[in-house]
Order: structure tokens, then sequence, then C-alpha cells
């Protein structure tokens, strides 16, 4: 079921015609991958945003998952979508918690037909406290914009 969903998504965003950015205004949705949760972004200007996460993170026994990134746009490099890259910070809540930076990768593709966007990223990032370790995050997502 899950890849049958990410199919239809991707077939979604690559059928779509050329992008639309939604450069203003902040949306809230979800997130579904490592880790899932809830979704929030605002943009701050024609080509930057901020965005963040709540979210449950699988790994380690189970934890929550907090973070928020500095996004930077690139809205004509793809006829289907917008890609984005930033610099963020995350916070784990395990037994020890867990402090560090994120580095997304990501497209979004803003739908004509309605305020949502329909977001894939990757995210890979070091965790600086407790220890510094790699980490990788990533996951699909789509929000509706007010």
């Amino acid at each position: 079921m899950k890849k049958l969903t990410v199919f239809m998504v991707v077939a979604l965003v690559l059928s779509a015609g050329p992008v639309s950015v939604k450069a203003e205004g902040m949306g809230l949705g979800i997130i579904l991958g490592e880790p899932t949760g809830l979704s929030g972004k605002m943009w701050t200007g024609g080509n930057t945003a901020v965005d963040g996460a709540a979210a449950w993170s699988f790994g380690d026994n189970g934890a929550l998952h907090l973070h928020a990134d500095y996004l930077f746009h690139k809205n004509d490099l793809l006829e289907f979508a917008s890609l984005y890259y930033g610099l963020g910070a995350r916070v784990k809540l395990t037994d020890d918690v867990q402090v560090g930076i994120r580095i997304p990768f990501g497209l979004v593709h803003n739908l004509e037909s309605a305020p949502i966007d329909i977001f894939l990223e990757i995210v890979p990032g070091l965790n600086l406290i407790p220890e510094t370790n790699f980490v990788l995050n990533g996951g699909l997502g789509a929000r509706f914009y007010f």
C-alpha cells in the first residue's frame, strides 16, 4: 500500500503542467517517512521560506522529533516542480536528547487547482549532542495553505 501511495503521488507530480510557485502564506500538513507527523511552512520571500515539523521518529525505540529549516527555492530548473535546499536544526527527545543540524534537499509541486503543495525531501544531518554521528531523514508530504 505504501509503494502504491508513493507511486500515485510521483505520477501526479510528473503529469502536472508547469510549476506555479505559491510564494506567500502559511501551510500546514503532514509528512510521512522518517520522521512522520505534522509539517508547516511559512514563506518569507519570493524564493525563501521557513519550514518545520513536530513528528515521531521511529528509530532509537521511537522519540519526538522537532526540526526547523531555512529554505531556498529554485523555481526555474524543472518544469514540474521547484527544487529547494537549506539548512536547519533538529532535536530528538530520546533518553539522551539529540541535537544536530539538517541539510534538506527536495522537490515541491504546488497544485494549480487548490492551495496545496506536495513535497518529497531527503535530509542528511549531523548530530552534535550527545555525540557526533551522521543521520539521514526523508519523507513525502503535503500542506494546505491559508
